[in-house]
């Protein structure tokens, strides 16, 4: 096998290459299911690389290509997503976008990576035993696209036997850019939506006894989805209820007939997961009862928790290890509640989602989603680095 010196020397001399395919991608972000100059730009690439065969097209969503190693094994995906958001760039970098949509959370790294991946791991196809399977993804930001994919049959012909991916930029404090984090077991949160509509009667403000207030319902039910976590989930589960919009009315001295509340939770089990579902329906239901109005109450189910195979966390951590060495490999101590759709990938295939600090360390760091945000791209070789050595290895 290839020596660890060896593939890490290559990696570096390849930053340079997986820094221009990020700044290419960084100008032309595109959103959701609709990314066709990303994919166009993916593709050719691929092509160029000498793949073994590309699947695209023909009603599939996301991108998804061969490498077939000369000795026989085990089918290995590798996930990277390439969708951006609809928001404004103000990074004032030389390679920012224009379009109205920006790469404000890492995934035009991302994409370079798995395309750097691509290359070191073609190099090396006389060590590789069965066949990687790269999976490029869109629609990451609004939960639909591994879904997707999986419709879709990316899981299949051939089957795969494990997966990994990464996510690069400041998710988790605490790291420097050079070192890398695994974490066992829960990393990301589930992540869900819901909307309430409480309906009563309107009327003028100046006689509401004559109406039936659904303010008044909205403003108690929000108080009370407060104890859901406080008081209803242990303190050994974390959890989050968040009410983030309200609105109804057109004056201040109109009572409306409806107003509507938004919110998230998080949660990092199926049962606190269908816990909090269950008290947010009855909470809104019978708040807009006892105040004699009544209440819609509408789901939407983002991605489950990311939940990192055991065994599989194991050889990422050795992975990590044979190339950057024990002392830059550290844990991810706590899981974040933000969430992330390669858990539907990881719910059917046993996998390892894990991190790559690409911070500056200076007033150049922004979270993710800032119009602000970039990453350190002197780093971006370690994820390639990483995902071959586990492609290599892992069997």
């Amino acid at each position: 096998m290839v020596s660890v010196i060896d593939l890490k020397k290559k990696a570096q001399e390849m930053n340079g290459q997986i820094v221009r395919w990020r700044r290419a991608l960084h100008q032309i972000p595109e959103i959701g299911l609709n990314t066709p100059k990303t994919e166009k730009f993916i593709l050719e690439e691929l092509q160029a690389l000498g793949v073994d065969e590309i699947l695209y097209g023909e009603g599939r969503r996301g991108i998804v290509a061969h490498i077939r190693g000369k000795k026989p094994g085990k089918v290995l995906g590798i996930r990277a997503d390439y969708d951006g958001l609809n928001m404004t760039e103000d990074t004032g970098l030389p390679f920012a976008s224009t379009n109205g949509n920006m790469h404000s959370c890492g995934h035009d790294a991302h994409a370079a990576i798995l395309l750097g991946t691509a290359k070191l791991l073609l190099g090396l196809r006389e060590e590789l035993s069965g066949t990687v399977k790269l999976i490029f993804q869109p629609a990451e930001e609004d939960g639909r696209g591994a879904p997707a994919m999986i419709e879709d049959g990316v899981l299949e012909n051939p089957a795969l036997d494990g997966i990994i991916g990464l996510h690069t930029g400041s998710l988790w404090k605490g790291f420097r850019s050079g070192e890398a984090g695994y974490r066992f077991g829960a990393l990301m949160a589930a992540s869900d939506w819901f909307t309430v509509t409480f309906h009563g009667r309107g009327g003028h403000g100046a006689t509401p006894h004559l109406t039936v207030d659904p303010v008044a319902m909205a403003c108690q039910a929000v108080n009370l989805l407060q104890q859901i976590v406080s008081r209803e989930t242990s303190p050994l589960d974390s959890a989050v209820v968040t009410v983030g919009t309200i609105s109804g009315g057109t004056m201040r001295n109109i009572i409306p007939s409806e107003c509507t509340i938004g919110g998230t939770f998080r949660s990092f089990s199926p049962e606190v997961r269908a816990h909090l579902t269950e008290r947010v329906t009855r909470i809104c239901e019978d708040t807009a009862k006892v105040l004699r109005g009544t209440a819609t109450v509408d789901f939407t189910y983002g991605p489950p928790p990311v939940i990192n195979d055991k065994g599989m966390t194991e050889k990422m951590k050795a992975a990590m290890e044979d190339v950057l060495g024990e002392e830059k490999v550290r844990e991810v101590e706590e899981p974040t509640m933000g969430g992330e759709d390669m858990a539907f990938f990881l719910e059917k295939v046993p996998g390892s989602f894990f991190f790559l600090p690409a911070t500056y360390g200076d007033d150049r760091d922004y979270p993710h989603h800032h119009p602000k945000f970039d990453v350190n791209e002197d780093v971006l070789w370690i994820g390639a680095a990483v995902m071959t050595r586990f492609a290599l290895s892992w069997q």
